[in-house]
């Protein structure tokens, strides 16, 4: 694979208004994906563009609009939508590409531009690369006549569309009827839609960080900031709390009480409740190296199996299409619903945690541990050059943890994929064998690097 010197491990990204998340680089891009996908035909081709609550995506989007309908391609912008519901439109719509903007849970200072396919998945690695190839190509080439410039259009009802379509992925002859529900937008992409549909469904609905101001996504509140929803609980005397990120892609739910229960929970929760529907596809669940081993026994102990890969949710949803399963995530809280979606949704992964909520009639806090967590120790160790992971002494420390850990726990060592970081996770039932195998690791690469 050749040296990427845009595109990240997910799209674009960068600080707003400094290299790459300029204006002139969301030009390029637009330039670019454009000529990229318009076919020999003479059909008009068609783009959308979604983002979040980001002051930059004003600056970012008019920029792609201008690349992609300098290059010829016909242009409807949504205003603010959760990246799912961009990856929908997508489809819903027979685009030929779809672009979101946004940097996901990072603060309103950074901004990114994340690419879709006609299919509505995000765009492999293969067709990343060359549009990285025709980025750096002169401004003023292969553009399309004045007469066959694209038009460009606003599209009003996008978000309807998107509550439509999450509210029919909630089980029919359900009812959220006399559930009071906190939800935390985190001043981003969901800061309508959510609220919208758990109250079309008929919840109660007690809505915090749903004041965007383009300075306030992902502040002090969302996913990343549980302790925001935990509080929301508690004051409205909730009966669950559900957070998303900036881009709504993940979330993390709060029991009644306040605690927080983490994706792997949720996955597993959500695993045992379609298993019993016979609604699972494929045997299980497809998860990280990340996820924990407690996770792994619970789905064992009912039968279903747990595959895991790489860190990332585009290689989750990779092994998804590849086994034919049809639930899978992350940990971190980006799941995976291929029966209702083509990347991580945050909503609609709340609105199945809520049906088993509400079949079950019990609340909150008994369903969230699905399983007991095994403990786990992660560690972050920076080094200044070099491979750390090819010395020989990291490498006997790592055959020596692993042979400890045989049969009653698991070892991960793997490099960052953005900084000079080696990350050290081992996980068992002994806390203080995990404890002293990440120790004894840690200083070996320490002593390598």
């Amino acid at each position: 694979m050749g040296e990427r010197r845009y595109f990240g491990t997910d799209g674009i990204r960068g600080r707003a208004n400094t290299w790459p998340m300029t204006p002139e680089v969301a030009l390029r891009v637009g330039l670019a994906a454009g000529r990229l996908f318009m076919s020999a035909d003479n059909r008009r081709h068609l783009v959308v563009i979604g983002k979040d609550t980001r002051l930059s995506g004003y600056m970012i989007e008019p920029a792609l609009v201008a690349g992609f309908s300098s290059a010829g391609m016909d242009v409807r912008t949504f205003g603010p939508l959760p990246t799912p519901g961009v990856a929908m439109m997508t489809r819903s719509m027979r685009a030929d590409i779809g672009v979101m903007i946004s940097a996901s849970h990072n603060s309103y200072l950074d901004n990114g531009i994340k690419l879709f396919g006609p299919d509505g998945y995000k765009l492999s690695d293969a067709v990343e690369l060359k549009i990285e190839s025709m980025m750096d190509q002169a401004l003023d080439a292969d553009l399309a006549p004045p007469d066959a410039l694209g038009r460009v259009k606003r599209i009003d009802d996008a978000q309807a569309r998107y509550v439509e379509i999450a509210k029919a992925s909630f089980p029919k002859g359900l009812s959220l009827q006399g559930l009071r529900i906190a939800v935390d937008c985190a001043n981003g992409a969901g800061y309508r839609v959510a609220p919208t549909t758990l109250y079309e469904l008929g919840a109660e609905v007690c809505a915090v960080g749903v004041e965007p101001n383009g300075l306030n996504i992902n502040a002090d509140c969302g996913s990343t900031h549980p302790e925001t929803l935990a509080e929301a609980v508690k004051r409205y005397r909730a009966d669950i709390g559900i957070a998303l990120d900036g881009d709504a892609d993940r979330v993390i739910i709060c029991d009644e009480k306040g605690k927080v229960v983490d994706g792997d929970q949720i996955m597993a929760m959500v695993a045992l409740d379609w298993a019993r529907r016979g609604q699972l596809v494929g045997g299980g669940v497809v998860a990280t190296v990340m996820s924990n081993l407690g996770l792994e026994r619970a789905l064992n102990a009912a039968g279903l199996t747990l595959e895991r890969t790489k860190v990332g949710d585009r290689y989750v949803m990779e092994r998804m299409r590849e086994g034919g399963f049809n639930l899978g995530g992350e940990q971190s809280g980006h799941i995976i619903l291929h029966d209702h979606a083509t990347t991580g949704d945050g909503l609609m992964s709340a609105l199945q945690v809520l049906a088993v909520l509400v079949e079950s009639g019990r609340p909150m806090s008994d369903l969230a541990k699905q399983f007991e967590t095994v403990p786990q120790k992660l560690e972050n160790v920076r080094y200044t050059s070099g491979k750390p992971l090819e010395n020989a002494g990291v490498k006997a420390a790592i055959a020596d943890a692993e042979a400890r850990l045989a049969g009653v726990g698991r070892l991960l060592v793997r490099p960052s994929g953005t900084e000079k970081l080696i990350r050290v996770m081992a996980e068992g039932d002994d806390a203080k064998l995990v404890k002293s195998v990440v120790a004894d690791v840690v200083a070996a690469v320490k002593a390598a690097g």
